[in-house]
């Protein structure tokens, strides 16, 4: 394979500087913390998270399967503890302290103690509890708020604190958010033994689907699969015109699609993307923009999306495998965006592609890392055509497995085990403390019965204006996600928002979900806070507000794909095939101008003068939404503005500043 060194930072100090740009909290410090504590702690969690994986597997295929109540506890008791040992209590605890031991410690023991209540908690009344119930609820419900803190921040904590206890103080509140009195020591029992709460969709979710990608996940990730998934983009966008920026969009598309985080993803593959599209020419801010879209993206790129489509699945009692091919057209259509922007870019400002003697073979590539194929070509069946659902990944890492004895550098040997089982540990444990919290919210929302009165007054304020209800949703979509609280806006409005949706205007239920996942994703994106872009900016240096700007231009697509699903649910393969590639055609060409008019150059038509490129803009709207009359309207304005040649086109002998004059 070619030398990668061409990819990599410029000096041997890129670690250290890729650490003093990106914020504290947005660094991976758990194998530091991981090393400084002593051995026998070390081996424990390593015992544990493979106890945990074994527990996992009995679970789902074992012949005598423990009861689910007893196996959500247990998990919790494998994996929940090093969600303290792996995350600091507070930025100056570089080193694993008390701070952190204790509650590992009481996590382990309150866990384990609920692990064997199972069967109690099926046939005897737990709600409201007695003392030493309503005792271990309390220690429960702070240990998991305190590991939410870590892994999430105060303001997301303060959120799920504000409507896991709202129960509590719900009949102090007026009109729709007032709710029947309950005691305190009833609304923490319930979030915690109840199946509307902890015990319900979001555990469930972890407990039995996500923890099967999550070991898939650190097996790719210890065979080198990042590594492999970057070099294939490089050989095959490499060499393309802006070719660097290309690869940051097909190689975060990839990783971003297996990891199922956003700001992960811009960390992870930015430290290599940005840095190589700036030496290609690319402005700082437009290289910190691009890779926070292609990011992103990867929350709902199939076929491993992230744990948001997992809820989705079980929230809407809908198959996983059809979650995936939903997802299918609005996420190529969005890459396929990031890329004409690309394109339009470089073509614009003459940025060429690398020399290919610098870039990897494609051959060599392939022949290097054809297990990730092959199993990624598993995966996509598996859930697509045999519809395992949650089988599916524990196969998909037993192939894995199996084809890794066929090359050497991919073969897992004994000593690389231990850093397997510390990355399912360090996966698990972090998805558990940002989720698990996320449980109260279902809590609050359920035990009050306030779901459905908010939904009776959504749709009495709606009427007949559905724009008015999706407008509603939007903001708290974007208000919710720019705190970075992804599933908890997607939660809510599951409860609230999609409902009204689907009693006031009939629309698809699996296109409903979709518009919201799709929106809570976007405000990674959305000035004024887009941490995705502040992140990005980072790295490249910046200005946050000018990258986070571009960053929504960049990503433009994506704010108006939803609506187009939302309202032709053939989109997302809900209607007839046909039906499905006509739209798909008009989607395609209206996101060819939209980035055309975005970037002032056209494919296939040349440079744009200012004034036709708002005009493209608004036509390519109306040419992908999906009502005939608006796309023939659309059409024909392309049709005027094409034909208007020699008026709306500089022409290509111009210099490129007469381009770019009236931006």
């Amino acid at each position: 394979m070619a030398d990668m060194e061409t990819q990599k930072p410029e000096t041997e100090d890129d670690h250290a500087v890729l650490e003093s740009v990106v914020p504290e909290s947005m660094l991976d410090h758990t194998e530091q913390r991981f090393k400084s504590m002593p051995l026998p702690v070390r081996a424990l969690v390593l015992a544990m998270s493979a106890g945990g994986v074994a527990l996992a597997v009995y679970y789902i295929f074992g012949p005598n399967p423990p009861l689910d109540l007893t196996y959500y506890y247990a998990l919790m008791t494998f994996f929940l503890p090093a969600a303290f040992l792996l995350t600091p209590a507070h930025k100056n605890e570089k080193k694993v302290g008390w701070l952190s031991y204790i509650p590992a410690i009481l996590t382990l023991i309150v866990t384990a103690y609920l692990a064997t209540q199972g069967r109690s908690m099926m046939f005897e009344t737990w709600i409201p509890p007695n003392e030493w119930r309503y005792f271990v609820a309390i220690v429960m419900f702070l240990l998991v708020l305190e590991a939410g803190r870590r892994a999430g921040g105060l303001i997301f904590i303060g959120i799920v604190i504000l409507f896991g206890l709202y129960p509590f103080y719900a009949d102090n509140l007026p009109g729709i958010l007032w709710g029947p009195p309950t005691s305190l020591d009833r609304t923490i029992a319930f979030n915690i033994y109840s199946g509307d709460a902890l015990l319900g969709i979001v555990t469930r979710v972890v407990a039995e689907t996500i923890i099967g990608f999550l070991i898939m996940a650190a097996l790719l990730v210890a065979t080198g699969a990042a590594d492999f998934f970057l070099n294939l983009a490089l050989s095959l966008m490499g060499t393309a015109r802006g070719g660097p920026a290309k690869v940051a969009v097909l190689a975060s598309g990839f990783f971003g699609s297996l990891s199922g985080s956003i700001f992960g993803n811009v960390v992870g593959t930015g430290s290599v993307t940005i840095p190589s599209m700036k030496r290609s020419g690319f402005p700082a801010h437009y290289a910190g923009a691009l890779e926070a879209c292609a990011s992103t993206g990867g929350m709902l790129m199939p076929p491993v999306m992230g744990a948001v489509a997992f809820i989705m699945a079980d929230f809407t009692t809908t198959e996983y495998g059809v979650i995936v091919i939903a997802a299918a057209i609005p996420s190529i259509l969005y890459y396929f965006g990031l890329y004409c922007h690309v394109d339009s870019y470089a073509a614009k400002t003459g940025l060429a592609g690398l020399p290919r003697k610098e870039l990897p073979s494609v051959k060599q590539t392939l022949k290097d890392g054809w297990p990730f194929i092959v199993v990624l070509g598993f995966l996509i069946w598996g859930l697509v055509v045999m519809r395992w659902e949650r089988l599916t990944p524990f196969y998909a890492a037993a192939l894995l497995i199996a084809l890794t004895f066929t090359k050497q550098s991919m073969r897992l040997k004994l000593e690389r085990w231990p850093a397997i089982l510390f990355e399912i540990a360090k996966l698990l444990s972090q998805t558990m403390a940002l989720l698990l919290p996320t449980s109260f919210i279902l809590g609050g929302m359920m035990h009050t019965g306030a779901a459905p009165v908010i939904t009776s007054e959504l749709m009495r304020i709606g009427g007949d204006n559905v724009a008015l209800v999706l407008g509603i949703g939007v903001l708290v979509c974007i208000i919710f996600g720019m705190m970075g609280m992804l599933i908890a806006a997607y939660l809510m409005l599951a409860l609230t928002l999609a409902p009204a949706l689907e009693q006031l205007a009939g629309l698809n239920t699996l296109a409903i979900h979709l518009f919201i996942a799709y929106y809570a994703m976007l405000a990674a994106i959305t000035p004024p806070i887009a941490l995705a872009a502040f992140i990005a900016s980072r790295i490249s240096g910046s200005d946050p507000m000018h990258t986070s700007w571009h960053a929504a231009r960049l990503g433009i697509v994506l704010y108006f794909i939803p609506f187009f699903f939302l309202f032709e649910p053939a989109l997302i393969f809900q209607g007839d095939l046909h039906v499905t590639a006509i739209w798909l055609v008009f989607n395609v060409i209206a996101v060819v101008l939209i980035a055309g008019a975005s970037e002032g150059r056209l494919w296939g038509f040349g440079t744009l003068r200012t004034w036709p490129r708002p005009v493209l803009f608004g036509a390519a709207l109306l040419i992908g939404f999906p009502e005939w009359r608006t796309t023939l309207a659309g059409m024909i304005i392309v049709g005027v503005i094409l034909g208007l040649r020699n008026f709306s086109r500089i022409p290509d002998r111009a210099p490129v500043q007469a381009a770019t004059a009236g931006e």
